[in-house]
């Protein structure tokens, strides 16, 4: 069973996706992707996150734009970690996916990133996974070290 699940809510939403996806591989995340609307597919969503909690998934990223509520209302079927990517799909450039998903009410807790912050929701989704995980956290490590190299390596003419 993956560990992480990516949901879109639509397929408009893939090339964002990917952004989360590279993250999750280079750091060997078992993980799946799926498009579940929040307002089109309510029953087959809270199938799905029932079924994901059941078999031992154990964090789920959320990806939507517009009245970005998937987060939300994944968050109101599981006790799971829920991350929230808010996607600049609309004329509000992402404002109005971010307050969305941010806003949430006391008791269902969402953690949100960036708009458009695939790749930091994905890092997040690692981060808490290496809490139980020796291997990952290693690897956070590593990684943050090379961040760090690259940064410096810029500054040698």
């Amino acid at each position: 069973m993956p560990k992480v699940a990516v949901i879109m809510g639509s397929v408009k939403d893939s090339k964002w996706v990917e952004d989360a996806v590279k993250v999750l591989e280079q750091f060997g995340v078992d993980y799946e992707v799926k498009v579940l609307s929040a307002h089109r597919t309510p029953e087959a969503l809270k199938k799905y996150v029932e079924d994901f909690e059941k078999d031992g998934g154990k964090i789920i990223v959320a990806l939507a734009g517009y009245a970005a509520h998937l987060a939300g209302v994944i968050a109101a079927y599981t006790v799971l970690p829920v991350i929230a990517v808010p996607l600049a799909t609309s004329p509000l450039l992402g404002f109005d996916s971010l307050l969305a998903m941010v806003q949430m009410p006391k008791g269902v807790p969402v953690a949100t990133v960036a708009v458009n912050g695939a790749a930091n929701g994905a890092l997040l989704a690692v981060e808490m996974l290496a809490l139980s995980e020796k291997g990952l956290k290693e690897k956070l490590l590593s990684y943050r070290r090379r961040m760090a190299e690259e940064v410096l390596e810029a500054n040698k003419c």
